[in-house]
Parts: C-alpha cells; structure tokens; sequence
C-alpha cells in the first residue's frame, strides 16, 4: 500500500476498466492475417474503443455487468491471443462473445463460495507500521463466526519481521487443509512478487501452501508410498484476500507457480484456490491516512459486511463481484447524471482508481470448455485459474 503523495504520479487510464456506459459502435476489420497485438491490443483503452463494440454488438450486455467483465475478457484474450489472431474477423468476434460468455458462468458458478462464514479460520497478515489494528480482522471475523489469528510485527515484543512472517506462514501450512475452510487476508505493502511488508515472496507462499497439501519441499524427494504420495493436490478450500499494491499480479505470480510446481513434480491438480486482489493488474492500492492507515479495499468491505446492519449470515463471493466492486468503482470516478440516474462515470483522479478482480480455480470440465471455444488441441496448456473480474 502506497500514500499517494510518496508517489509519482502516473496515468493508469490505459490499463484500467470502463469510464463510461455509452461507448460508440465502431467496427473495425480485423484481417485473419493480423499479428496477435493488433488482433488483441495490449492497451486496455484500444480493446475498449477498437474490440468491446464488436463483442457487444454480438452479445449484448447491461452497462455495469459489462464493465465489471471488460477487464477479465481483454485478459483471457490476450491469453489466447495467438490463437484469436488465426481467426477469421467474424469467427473470432463469435470466440470472444463466447469467452464472455464462459466468464460469466465461471462467476454464477463460484458466487457462493464462502469468504467469512461460520467455524471458517481468518487469518491476517497486517502491515507493521501505523495505523492497521488487529481488530480489522478479528472483529469482522467474530461476527460470522470464524475463528481468527493476526500476525503483526510489534517492536515492543522484540519480535523480528522475519519472526512474524515465518510465524504467519507456519499459521497458513497448518490452517489451509482445514476441511471448513481458510481466508487468509494480508494488508499492507506489496510487489508484483512479494508480500513486501514481510519479504514473502510468492515462490515461498507457494512453497508453505503445498506443504500444506502434503507436496514435500523443492529438492525433498517425496516418498514413494503414504497417505498424501501422489494424491491430488487440493487447495479449493482457500481463499487469499490481498488488499496491497499489486496484488492481481502478484497472485497470478503465485497461482502460476503452483501449478508449475504440481506439473513439475507430476503431482494431479484437483483445485487452486480463490484469490481476490484488492488492485487490478498493474495498479498500485490507495489508502486514507491520519489517525489510522486504511486500505480502501478492506475499508470498504469492513463498512459492506461489518459496519451496515444487519449483515448477512455470511459473506461469499457474490458479495464481492457486486457491493464491493460497486463501492470500489467510486474511487476515482463521478458519476454522470442523466434523468435523475447514473448513465456513466467520468474518471477524475486516475491514480485513485484500484477496481478489484477475483481470480477463480478451473476444474478439468472447465479447462475442456475453454479449449473447445478457442479450437485448441485436448492437451493444449492452458491456466488452471481465471480472472473473472
């Protein structure tokens, strides 16, 4: 998590989601010859302008569903953007309706996966300098009925920040099989490859979250018979909420890895676990700073889940991907009033901007599907995760 005064200023526009409902149909041909940039163009604001059109023109979607995946289907086509780009112009504007299509029964599908809910563990990871409390997480977690433990450093105590850090992660290797489930949420400062408030690299959160699932060290032979030998890895219980700056990339770092680790050890992949980052891909985190230092991200969740009464019995997925994206997408926007009601928004501050992205687990069905849509070979590699918006 960054102050934005500490920072340079700098323009996101082109990375970031829609900052307007209205968006004017202009197609634009697509050779089935084109290169993979031009096919997909890597500027989220010309996949808006050039590419969006032609999708909705196909398939048709309200203003704010539409906003809420835009993101994830430029993502997922730049994934395949080889692939698209050996498409003819009508036959690939069909292969991304039906992308869109496919994200959005990955969300109907994972809505109800819980995130606090009752006898689940909560663990927290809070940023040691001022302002983040303990009760931040303890006190959302006791409301539904979790059991919760926060690891922050406390220079009173003489504890080390790598004292804190192995001590988290020792929580997570034993909390993560737990068979009613884990969300672990970390606050604070962040890198596209580390939890950086505690030097925890995504190699070594992999590492921990393996061991949790019976997966031996690098460089430990496993042994050729017991109870976790070649059983499936299985992590679909977990859920990592990390609300810092970069924390999409960040997670994609640490989905990657343990999914090239469980290939790489010949170890069968039953499921990845859900993340959700408080930042989109590329994007620093905001917080208020005074007398407290709070993340946006969690502000707005401890106000959506905690805050507001009542609150419901307990809190899924569907929480996120609606109130709080709903919530988030006010930072740096205003609204456009038309006929006393919101037709748009208008971006105002680009740096405030953060909009949050839920990263879902893929079973092999799901993976079938996807290649079957994009015309991809039965063994064709293709993530085990997906970005969902």
């Amino acid at each position: 998590m960054r102050h934005p005064v500490l920072l340079r200023r700098r323009m996101w526009a082109s990375i970031g989601l829609v900052i307007g409902v209205g968006l004017p149909l202009q197609a634009v041909a697509q050779s089935s010859a084109a290169t993979p940039a031009r096919v997909v163009p890597a500027d989220f604001a010309e996949f808006q302008q050039e590419i969006s059109p032609l999708v909705l023109a196909a398939r048709p979607a309200e203003s704010k569903h539409w906003r809420q995946i835009e993101p994830a289907l430029h993502q997922l086509a730049l994934a395949h953007a080889d692939r698209l780009a050996m498409l003819p112009a009508d036959a690939r504007v069909a292969t991304l309706a039906r992308l869109a299509d496919y994200i959005d029964a990955r969300r109907a599908a994972s809505a109800r996966i819980p995130v606090l809910a009752a006898d689940r563990n909560v663990i927290g990871l809070l940023d040691p300098a001022r302002g983040l409390d303990p009760q931040e997480v303890t006190a959302i977690a006791a409301a539904y009925g979790a059991r919760s433990a926060v690891f922050k450093q406390d220079p009173a105590t003489g504890e080390s920040i790598a004292d804190v850090a192995d001590a988290f992660l020792a929580a997570v290797r034993a909390a993560a099989p737990a068979p009613n489930g884990t969300t672990i949420v970390v606050l604070g400062h962040g890198l596209p490859t580390e939890i950086q408030s505690y030097s925890i690299r995504f190699e070594r959160l992999a590492d921990t979250l393996l061991a949790a699932a019976g997966v031996a060290p690098a460089g430990v032979t496993e042994p050729a018979s017991g109870d976790t030998a070649g059983a499936p890895v299985d992590l679909g219980r977990l859920v990592l909420v990390c609300d810092d700056c970069f924390s999409a990339d960040f997670l994609v770092n640490l989905l990657d890895r343990l999914e090239a680790e469980c290939r790489r050890r010949g170890r069968p992949l039953a499921s990845l676990p859900v993340c959700v980052a408080g930042t989109n891909h590329g994007r620093y985190g905001r917080a208020d700073v005074g007398a407290k230092f709070v993340p946006h991200f969690w502000k707005d969740v401890i106000e959506l889940f905690y805050v507001r009464q009542p609150h419901p019995e307990a809190v899924s997925l569907a929480g996120f991907f609606d109130a709080v994206d709903g919530m988030m997408y006010g930072y740096g926007r205003a609204p456009v009033f038309a006929g006393g009601r919101i037709t748009g928004w208008r971006l105002v501050e680009p740096d405030l901007v953060q909009d949050p992205v839920v990263f879902v687990p893929l079973t092999e069905a799901d993976v079938a599907e996807l290649r079957r849509i994009l015309g991809l070979p039965a063994d064709a590699p293709v993530a085990r995760w997906l970005d969902v918006g």
